[in-house]
């Protein structure tokens, strides 16, 4: 503990005192849950290292995922896999600094936005392979060197970084292996280092690259199996935030249109655009028509695709309704500069958009629709989305849409003003963070290592005043 006196942040110790956490032994789940409580926060037990996007998304809710893992005594300064010491000496007590806290739930919630990739998806599984095999007892070097190699591979081959990939980077070098203060004198706050007495030390060390953090943190990769060879220094908690502000003004969250849409298509997974009207759509982009000037004019989803505003889905618009997929023009009308998601109703009978009446509509990137207009939807004060029955969607030759394929819905919305990761209404969408086939290997103790562990139990009961202080003869013996 003098190690940290002397290396930690103050406001570890003041956090060791208000959560009440034991510096003489290491506390269960449910006590874990209890601490967090008297913090504002709550805890979870989870199997090893989890999704980066699932992790985040519980730091948004203020819970803290605790893995259901002890380390091994050989591991004692360092574990090259998540456990409940990591937890409780390491995340909980920092957590008491409001200002910080903050910066976790911030974290989360642009975590919970963050486009994410296959590959990204790839490396994580390679990291939890690896992370599994270094914490196992005597495991099989060759298993080891292969999975490092996968690991390796899986990072060099990662291509260009998604979001979701840049965002754990900059939460791996703050939350996790954070340096805070002087460049030449930091103190330590991240729980990755706070919880390995080992790199507590080794970590000040001039060996080890101290960098000013920024922006630029999102451009070093880490191995979460291994000591780091380089850590960032933030001057102030309050820095923490700008620079997620910074890393946020890029995400497709923030920029919308083409940039946002080509993220989500690279993707290959479930994401959402938003129109401009505040019309949400959720599924797996396949792509998107463009105008001479390379600006979207007409989004395609493929397989299940749901529609909502402000995050819950519209009544009879969800996957079940639009299982193959939902396409839908994006901008305005040729020929007119207000907006279809502002026109009053006397502007919609001008260019013909009246119910139970036919309706030819072309749009400034070419798209035609021609058909009989059943009925719109508003949402604060904005039209977001209009049914066509009898209704056919051309661009040129092209037919995007045919009667024969039932009701038209389209999307109402001058430009795509956003997009992100995941479905807007993600309870209705049924959306599930993606759970490892990988399993953590629980250690079998042969008889040697259980006798150890009852003669630790013995000292552990002296010590707490349970039995004699004579009983520790025998124990020498």
């Amino acid at each position: 503990m003098h190690i940290l006196r002397e290396n930690a942040h103050r406001v570890y110790f003041k956090g060791l005192l208000e959560t009440g956490i034991n510096l003489d032994r290491i506390p269960r789940i449910d006590e874990m849950n209890d601490i967090l409580g008297r913090i504002g926060w709550g805890a979870v037990a989870v199997d090893g290292f989890i999704p980066p996007s699932a992790f985040m998304e519980f730091q948004a809710y203020r819970v803290l995922v605790i893995a259901c893992d002890m380390r091994q005594i050989d591991h004692i300064e360092y574990t090259p896999a998540p456990d409940i010491v990591h937890e409780a000496a390491g995340h909980a007590p920092i957590i008491v600094d409001l200002e910080y806290a903050g910066y976790l739930r911030r974290f989360g919630e642009v975590g919970a936005r963050a486009i994410m990739s296959r590959k990204d998806l790839a490396l994580y599984e390679a990291i939890r392979r690896l992370s599994i095999l270094k914490e196992m007892r005597d495991p099989d070097p060759k298993a080891v060197s292969e999975a490092e190699t996968e690991v390796l591979s899986r990072q060099t081959n990662l291509g260009e970084p998604s979001e979701m990939a840049r965002l754990s980077r900059l939460h791996w070098w703050t939350v996790e292996y954070g340096l805070i203060g002087e460049l030449r004198n930091p103190k330590i706050y991240g729980a990755g280092l706070l919880s390995s007495i080992g790199e507590a030390v080794t970590c000040l060390d001039a060996g080890v690259s101290k960098l000013p953090y920024s922006l630029e943190a999102a451009d070093y990769p880490f191995d979460i199996t291994t000591r780091q060879p380089q850590l960032f220094v933030t001057p102030d908690f309050d820095h923490l935030q700008q620079v997620l502000s910074q890393f946020v003004d890029t995400m497709a969250v923030s920029v919308g249109g083409k940039v946002g849409l080509e993220r989500a298509i690279e993707s290959g997974g479930v994401c959402t655009a938003v129109y401009s009207s505040g019309l949400q759509v959720s599924g797996v982009m396949s792509e998107y028509l463009r105008n001479g000037n390379e600006w979207p004019v007409y989004l395609i989803f493929k397989g299940p695709t749901a529609l909502a505003v402000h995050g819950r889905e519209l009544s009879g618009q969800g996957k079940d309704y639009h299982p193959h997929g939902f396409s839908s023009p994006i901008g305005k009308l040729r020929g007119h500069n207000t907006p279809i998601e502002l026109m009053t109703d006397s502007e919609l009978r001008v260019v013909g958009m009246v119910a139970g009446e036919k309706v030819r509509l072309e749009f400034d990137g070419g798209i035609e629709v021609l058909g009989r207009l059943e009925r719109l939807i508003r949402s604060d004060g904005r039209l977001v989305l209009a049914t066509f029955s009898e209704c056919t969607v051309r661009r040129d030759a092209v037919v995007l849409f045919q009667p024969s394929f039932g009701l038209y819905d389209m999307a109402i919305g001058e430009k795509i003003v956003s997009v992100f990761g995941g479905a807007a209404d993600k309870d209705a969408f049924e959306q599930v963070a993606p759970v490892s086939r990988q399993r953590t290997v629980k250690t079998r103790h042969d008889a040697q290592a259980r006798n150890l562990h009852e003669l630790y139990r013995r000292i552990r009961n002296i010590r707490d005043g349970a039995a004699p202080l004579s009983d520790l003869g025998a124990i020498w013996k």
